[in-house]
C-alpha cells in the first residue's frame, strides 16, 4: 500500500488518544526561548510574532500564552538580546530562558499514558454493557454464557493494561507496608474479573465484567484530571534554572567574547551592557550604574553600582556598561541558591496529608476486615466457597472508595469554577483545604500591596520652571523615577524646558545646561543634598541654588485595603515582609492599617520566617509576586500570587489572581472555608451509603446490576452536594 493510501485516523482507541510523535524532535541550533510576562491576550501573541518575524534573520517565532513565552527559530547570528531589544520597542518586556533547562517541562508522558488507558478502559466498558444488557434482560444458559466469555475477551486484556497505575500504587504501598485507596481498588478490580472468569467458566449467572470496566474508567477519569491540575503547576525550582543567563560577554585580551557561563573561571572578567541581566555573582571593577534588584531582594528603587559594589546574578544592569569580576557562577550564585531553597520547600509541602488521603488511611483497612469477615460468615453459615467468595467480592465492590474518589474533586471543581468566574485560578489539588487551615497572612510589599510603579506626589506644590526643567531631564533617563516625573508633567501640561548637552551620568542621574547654567536631575548626593533625606525622591538642581526635592509614593494594587479589612474579618492576623527599605515598608504599612512588618529582608529571611511561623502552630498563606518571595511561597502552607507576578513566583504558588485585583482573598477564604465543609458533608454521605449498602452485600443481596446502580446514587448525591458551592 502507498503512503498515501494509508487510512488518516488510527482505528485503535489508544492510538487516537495518543497520536504519534515524531521519533526524535532535536533542538535546532538557532532555537532562543525568551519569557514574556507581559502578554495576556491575542492581540499580544499577534505582536510579538509579527514584530519578531520581521526582524532579518528570523524564520519563525511562534508564541505560548499559556506558558508565556516565545520560542525563536533564527540564524546563528540572532542574538537574545536582539530579540529582547525589539520587543522592548513593542513595549513587551521580555528576559532569556536556557531552552535546555526547561526542555523537561515540555514532556507530559505520564498525561498521556493515563490518557491512553483511559480511552482503552472506555472502549471496553461501553462494548462489554452492550452485551450485559442481554444478560440483565434475561438470556439465560448457552446464549448467557456466550456473552459472559466475549466479555471477559474484552475485559480481561483492558482492566490488566488500563488498570495498571493502581496496580503499581498498590503494590508501592503494601512494599512499604502501610494502605492507600488504591489498595482496595486493586483488590476489588482483580477479584471482580478473577471471579468473574470463574463464573463464567462454571456457567455461573452473574458476572462483574461490566464493573471491574467501570470502577477503572471512572477512577481513572478522576486520577486523569488531577493530573492535569497537577501538571498546570510545574516545578519553580526549574523555571528558576531556566531564568539564569546561559550566556555572558567575557573579556578576553581587550576582546569581547559571547562565552557559556559553564565555560567561565572565578576571575574571569565579564561585561554587563545597559538593560541585559547580570549573568554572574560579581564586583564590579569599571564603570558606574544603577542596579534593579526587585526581582531578588524586594527594593521598590534602583540601586548604585560603581567600583567595588557587589552584583549578584539575575539582577538588571539599568544605565550604564559594567565590567564585572567573577565571584561566583553557575550553581553557587545567589540565584541558583534561591532555586534550591525552592526545591527544599516545595518538598516539605508536598508532604502534607490531604483530606482523601486521610480518608484512605482509615476506609482501606475497614474495607478489607469487612470482605474477610463476610467471607469468614458466609463459610461458616454455608460451607460454600463460591458462594462466600462471591460475597466477599460483591462486599469489596459496592464498598470500593466511588463516592470517596468523587467526595474531594467533585467538591474542588464545583469551587474552582466558582473562582474561576472572579478571576482565581487554583492550581493545586489541596489548595483549597490548605487555604481553610490558615490563620496567618504573608504579603510581599513591591508588586504584591503596591503595584512596583512610583506616582509623583505635590506635583503642583512645585514651581513650574522647576517642573519645566525637572520634565526636560528627566525625559533623557530610564530610571523609573525620571519616567514618572515626565509621565506626571505631561498629564499636567507642563512643557519642558529648553535644555542643551543633556548627558545621563550612570548611577547618578541626567544633567544639562540652561541659560548658561548647570542643571542637574538625580541622586541626593550628586546634587548635594543630604544622605539622610534619601527615599524615594528625585532633587533638582539649578547652578549653586540649593537642591528641590520631588517626592514620590508607590501605588497601591486595587483591593489592598478591602482585602486585608477582609482577611482580619475572617480571623486571621496580617503580615507584611519585604525587602524594602524601613521608609517604604512603614509607609505602606501605614497606609494599610498592618501592625505587624518587617523591612530589608533577604530570599532567604523571608522563607525563614515562613517555617519559624509554622513551628510555632500557625498555618500560613503568603502573597507574593517576585524572585525574591518564591522559596516563601514554596514553604508557605498555601500561597498565591497576582498574575502580573515573575514566571517564577506564578509557578511556586497554588492560587494565581488573573486580573491582579486583590479583593477577591475575602472571597477565596470563605469558598474554601466552605468547600471543605462540603467535603467533609460527602465522607458523611459516603459513610452513610456504605452503611446502607454493606448490610445488603453481606446479606448476599448485592448483584452486579445492583452494585452499579448503588454506586451510581451515591456518586450522584455526592456531585449534587458538591454543586451547592455554586
Amino acid at each position: 500500500m502507498s503512503d498515501t493510501a494509508r487510512p488518516s485516523v488510527a482505528a485503535c482507541p489508544a492510538c487516537v488518544a495518543t497520536p504519534p510523535r515524531p521519533e526524535s524532535a532535536p533542538e535546532k541550533p538557532g532555537r532562543l526561548m525568551l519569557s514574556l510576562p507581559g502578554i495576556h491576550c491575542a492581540g499580544c501573541i499577534a505582536t510579538v510574532e509579527k514584530g519578531l518575524n520581521a526582524l532579518p534573520g528570523v524564520h519563525e517565532a511562534r508564541v505560548n500564552l499559556t506558558l508565556k513565552r516565545a520560542a525563536v527559530d533564527a540564524d546563528a547570528d540572532i542574538t537574545a538580546e536582539d530579540l529582547v531589544a525589539e520587543l522592548d520597542r513593542l513595549g513587551y518586556e521580555a528576559h532569556e530562558l536556557d531552552p535546555g533547562t526547561i526542555a523537561a517541562t515540555e514532556t507530559d508522558s505520564a498525561g498521556r499514558d493515563l490518557l491512553m488507558r483511559l480511552a482503552v478502559a472506555g472502549f471496553a466498558m461501553m462494548n462489554v454493557m452492550l452485551l450485559s444488557v442481554a444478560v440483565w434482560s434475561g438470556a439465560e444458559d448457552a446464549t448467557r454464557d456466550l456473552m459472559h466469555w466475549i466479555s471477559a475477551m474484552i475485559a480481561l486484556p483492558a482492566v490488566a493494561f488500563s488498570a495498571r497505575p493502581f496496580f503499581v500504587n498498590a503494590l508501592s504501598a503494601l512494599s512499604a507496608r502501610r494502605l492507600n485507596m488504591d489498595v482496595p481498588i486493586s483488590l476489588a478490580i482483580i477479584l471482580a474479573a478473577g471471579m468473574s472468569l470463574y463464573e463464567t467458566a462454571m456457567s455461573g449467572r452473574h458476572a462483574y465484567f461490566d464493573a471491574a470496566l467501570s470502577l477503572t474508567f471512572f477512577l481513572l477519569g478522576g486520577r486523569y484530571l488531577d493530573h492535569r491540575t497537577r501538571a498546570t503547576a510545574r516545578s519553580a525550582a526549574q523555571e528558576l534554572a531556566a531564568l539564569e543567563v546561559p550566556r555572558a560577554v567575557k573579556l578576553e585580551d581587550g576582546r569581547e567574547v559571547v562565552t557559556p557561563i559553564a565555560e567561565l573561571a572565578i576571575g574571569d572578567r565579564v561585561v554587563v551592557k545597559p538593560g541585559a541581566r547580570v549573568p554572574v555573582d560579581g564586583v564590579v571593577e569599571i564603570g558606574t550604574s544603577e542596579i534593579d534588584r526587585a526581582l531578588l531582594t524586594g527594593e521598590s528603587l534602583p540601586v548604585f553600582a560603581g567600583p567595588d559594589s557587589d552584583v549578584a546574578a539575575g539582577e538588571q544592569n539599568l544605565t550604564g556598561p559594567l565590567t564585572v569580576r567573577v565571584t561566583a557562577r553557575g550553581e553557587d550564585t545567589r540565584l541558583h541558591k534561591i532555586a534550591d531553597l525552592v526545591a527544599l520547600a516545595e518538598t516539605a509541602r508536598n508532604r502534607y496529608t490531604s483530606l482523601a488521603d486521610r480518608a484512605a488511611a482509615a476506609y482501606a483497612p475497614g474495607v478489607h476486615l469487612l470482605a474477610l469477615f463476610a467471607f469468614a460468615g458466609w463459610m461458616i453459615a454455608s460451607g460454600d466457597v463460591r458462594l462466600s467468595i462471591n460475597i466477599a467480592i460483591a462486599t469489596l465492590i459496592i464498598t470500593c472508595p466511588c463516592a470517596l474518589g468523587l467526595a474531594v474533586p467533585a467538591v474542588t471543581t464545583a469551587a474552582s469554577g466558582r473562582l474561576f468566574r472572579k478571576g482565581v485560578l487554583l492550581k493545586s489539588a489541596t489548595a483549597l483545604e490548605r487555604l481553610a487551615e490558615i490563620d496567618t497572612v504573608v504579603f510581599d510589599k513591591t508588586g504584591t500591596l503596591t503595584l512596583g510603579t512610583p506616582e509623583m506626589q505635590g506635583l503642583r506644590d512645585h514651581a513650574r520652571t522647576d517642573l519645566a526643567l525637572a520634565a526636560a531631564l528627566a525625559a533623557g533617563s530610564s530610571h523609573p523615577l525620571a519616567q514618572a516625573l515626565a509621565g506626571a508633567a505631561a498629564a499636567d501640561g507642563v512643557t519642558p524646558a529648553d535644555v542643551s548637552e543633556i548627558r545621563e551620568v550612570p548611577g547618578y542621574g541626567v544633567q544639562a545646561l540652561w541659560g548658561g547654567q548647570r542643571v542637574r536631575l538625580g541622586r541626593a548626593s550628586w546634587v548635594g543634598a543630604e544622605a539622610a533625606a534619601e527615599g524615594p525622591a528625585t532633587w533638582l538642581q539649578v547652578g549653586d541654588a540649593p537642591p528641590v526635592r520631588f517626592d514620590f509614593t508607590d501605588e497601591l494594587r486595587p483591593g489592598a485595603a478591602e482585602a486585608i479589612g477582609a482577611l482580619r474579618g475572617a480571623g486571621c492576623r496580617v503580615m507584611l515582609i519585604s525587602g524594602d527599605s524601613d521608609r517604604a515598608v512603614a509607609a505602606t504599612a501605614d497606609r494599610l492599617g498592618i501592625a505587624l512588618h518587617e523591612a530589608g529582608a533577604l530570599p532567604e529571611d523571608k522563607a525563614g520566617r515562613i517555617e519559624a511561623l509554622h513551628r510555632e502552630g500557625h498555618k500560613v498563606l503568603m502573597v507574593g509576586d517576585g524572585l525574591n518571595d518564591t522559596g516563601a511561597l514554596a514553604a508557605a502552607h498555601v500561597s498565591i500570587s497576582p498574575a502580573s507576578a515573575l514566571d517564577a513566583a506564578r509557578v511556586a504558588s497554588d492560587i494565581v489572581l488573573l486580573n491582579g485585583d486583590l479583593t477577591v482573598l475575602g472571597d477565596c477564604l470563605v469558598t474554601a472555608r466552605s468547600a471543605t465543609k462540603r467535603i467533609r458533608e460527602n465522607f458523611g454521605i459516603a459513610t452513610a451509603y456504605n452503611a446502607i449498602a454493606i448490610p445488603i452485600a453481606l446479606a448476599g443481596f448485592a448483584t452486579p446490576l445492583a452494585a452499579a446502580l448503588a454506586m451510581s446514587i451515591s456518586s450522584i448525591t455526592v456531585s449534587l452536594n458538591a454543586l451547592r458551592l455554586r
